[in-house]
């Protein structure tokens, strides 16, 4: 499944109207740093939301969208301005049989003072006469703060789709860090490559971006217990933020990534800088196709050759 960009609605808020509504900062939105290397993301708004949907609390629901200007909706049927459309989706799934949702905060980005977007995996389990089932819906919201409050100015969701089963190891909580910002890629590269003359190793270049669930998934393998000894002891791992597929451009196609073909996308350089082999068909795009024997062999097969 393809996960939501936050591109429409990142687009959107270059309109200048959004900028009389946004407060000089925001408030109770912060990612901290709950290990060094997985920051987590407490927003209590999201929060709430989250909570009237499982509520199916439709008078509730609709206090979170903004209505002047109404907050704008693209949906799978097309963009709409109706301010009920959004309230009337999220809760119906409670008349629908939604028992348990999980709401996965992907990327955060703020794109003003006072305001901020969020790119979302949402799991549904919904119990109906015929079982229960596993759903996904990707989303992307927008919030704005205004008065004191955080209200929903634009949103992007996909369609309820039964979730697929992975067997590679799934991030709990995504690391909405885990690409840096795409201006720090050349420098990261070079620290890598240096760190690799001294101990040997080769650099793994993984090209993609926070809003990219695949990304995630590929990155809770590498570091899982069965993955990380074979991982550490071979590469320095680099995560290339390629935006929406509009930063890096040229960092791709140095590496020969044909972006086209998605994310997340690898390349291998030895410490000189030559590259050893970059994926080029889009191999590792999907985590539900690959297995953990497809990356064992992929990270064996192109391993550093040292004498013994």
């Amino acid at each position: 499944m393809k996960t939501i960009r936050p591109g429409w609605i990142v687009a959107l808020l270059l309109s200048s109207q959004l900028g009389a509504f946004a407060q000089a900062a925001p408030q109770k939105a912060h990612a901290k740093k709950a290990s060094a290397t997985a920051p987590s993301f407490a927003f209590e708004p999201l929060d709430n939301w989250k909570a009237a949907v499982l509520a199916g609390d439709k008078a509730a629901l609709t206090g979170f969208y903004m209505t002047s200007p109404p907050a704008k909706a693209k949906t799978p049927q097309g963009e709409t301005l109706d301010p009920a459309e959004e309230p009337a989706f999220w809760s119906s799934l409670k008349a629908g049989g939604l028992e348990r949702l999980d709401i996965k905060v992907l990327e955060v980005k703020t794109l003003q003072p006072g305001v901020m977007s969020l790119v979302l995996r949402i799991e549904a389990d919904i119990k109906t006469s015929a079982g229960e089932n596993s759903s996904i819906i990707s989303a992307s919201q927008v919030w704005v703060q205004k008065l004191g409050d955080w209200k929903i100015i634009a949103t992007q969701r996909g369609d309820l789709v039964a979730k697929q089963l992975r067997r590679l190891p799934e991030p709990a909580k995504p690391n909405i860090q885990l690409y840096p910002p795409p201006e720090e890629a050349q420098a990261e590269i070079s620290s890598a490559l240096a760190a690799a003359a001294k101990d040997h190793k080769r650099v793994l270049l993984v090209f993609g971006g926070n809003w990219c669930y695949d990304c995630h998934v590929l990155d809770a393998t590498f570091r899982s217990k069965a993955f990380a000894p074979l991982v550490n002891a071979n590469y320095h791992v680099l995560h290339i933020n390629v935006g929406n597929y509009d930063v890096n451009l040229d960092l791709a196609k140095k590496y020969e990534i044909p972006l086209e073909k998605g994310v997340p996308s690898l390349a291998i350089l030895d410490p000189d800088g030559t590259l050893v082999v970059s994926q080029k068909k889009g191999e590792f795009e999907s985590t539900v196709r690959i297995g953990p024997e497809d990356v064992v062999e992929f990270l064996k097969k192109w391993k550093p050759q040292r004498g013994s």
